[in-house]
């Protein structure tokens, strides 16, 4: 903080000031010393007086307050002010610097323009003749020597300045390319005229010919239409004999055919009658066979009878002899039992008789 801020108070703040105080931390020194007047005593709140004292240090900090704030403020809009000032003094200044650069520039800004328009109008001379080689197939005979026409006399001169020796070689360049377009366009053309008179006369040969291929033709129908009508006459004729042909076969076929159908009918009543002698026939062979076979049954029935009751007789005289042995063996175990109990008692008595 300056030497002036360190003297100046509150009170002695104005405009002329303002710029020392309105700065970064210039306000610091006036809130210090309010700070310590309203801190420096602590009045009793116990009483009226002070209770008013502090009332009175809080009204002298809100005066304080826009003794700073007001200049300050004021200071501010004038600050605002200043950049719409600056700006208009500036560009003032800027286009009045301008309009002397332009005018102290202009003999050689007006010298440049005339010479950029005197090398833009050989550039487009040249380009002009440039231009003349540009899409030449699509050029005929008569264009490319019309093109030829206007380049040929333009003379190339040292009035061309600077750009003479580039206007000759893009001339000869052109002349070069329309001549040598012109040589091949003309050859083409005469081998179109050549191709055109080859088709006119294909086109007349073809046309001749047509025209004697219709006559022919012609010839040949009418040649074919006769041949056709002679032939249709003999294919009628041909057709009536073969119709009359075609009749009598049809009668003969018919004839043969009821022959046919007498003889094969007679035949089927000899089939008939034959069939039915053969069937009476057969059946008197099946009936023979029939009662043969019957009596073969009643005979085979018989013996079967027969044998029957011989087996069963044989079974039965088998059953008794059966019989008749297991009654012998039990009278001849009965006989041994008798026996055995018999020495049984006698072998018992022996034996109390040696006790």
């Amino acid at each position: 903080m300056s030497a002036t801020q360190q003297v100046i108070t509150i009170d002695d703040i104005s405009a002329d000031n303002a710029p020392a105080i309105y700065v970064a931390g210039g306000l610091d020194k006036f809130f210090t010393v309010v700070e310590k007047e309203v801190t420096g005593e602590v009045p009793d709140l116990s009483t009226a007086k002070g209770r008013a004292r502090i009332a009175s240090l809080a009204a002298k900090v809100s005066s304080s307050k826009v003794a700073v704030e007001k200049p300050g403020r004021d200071y501010l809009k004038k600050l605002k002010e200043m950049p719409k000032v600056i700006e208009l003094e500036l560009a003032a200044w800027v286009k009045k610097m301008d309009t002397l650069r332009d005018t102290t520039r202009k003999p050689l800004t007006d010298w440049e323009a005339a010479e950029v328009a005197r090398k833009d109008g050989y550039v487009d001379a040249i380009q002009r003749i440039a231009d003349q080689a540009e899409d030449l197939a699509d050029l005929n005979a008569e264009q490319l020597q019309t093109a030829i026409n206007v380049i040929e006399p333009i003379c190339i001169t040292q009035a061309w300045e600077e750009f003479e020796a580039e206007a000759a070689r893009t001339k000869d360049h052109v002349l070069t390319k329309l001549r040598a377009a012109l040589s091949v366009r003309i050859q083409h053309e005469a081998e179109q005229a050549e191709l055109i008179r080859l088709r006119a006369e294909a086109e007349a040969q073809a046309q001749r010919d047509h025209d004697a291929e219709i006559a022919r033709a012609a010839v040949e129908k009418t040649n074919r239409e006769a041949a056709e009508a002679a032939q249709a006459e003999r294919d009628a004729a041909v057709k009536r004999e073969q119709a009359l042909i075609d009749q009598a076969a049809q009668a003969q076929r018919e004839a043969d055919q009821k022959a046919r159908e007498a003889e094969a009918s007679a035949a089927n009543q000899a089939l008939q009658l034959k069939l039915q002698a053969e069937q009476a026939e057969r059946q008197a062979i099946q009936a023979k066979a029939d009662q043969l076979a019957a009596e073969q049954r009643a005979a085979q029935q018989k013996a079967d009878d027969e044998r029957r009751h011989a087996e069963s007789a044989h079974c039965a005289e088998q059953d008794r002899l059966v019989a008749i042995q297991r009654q012998a063996a039990a009278v001849e175990q009965a006989r041994l039992d008798q026996i055995a109990k018999h020495n049984a008692a006698a072998d018992e008595k022996i034996g109390r008789a040696h006790v």
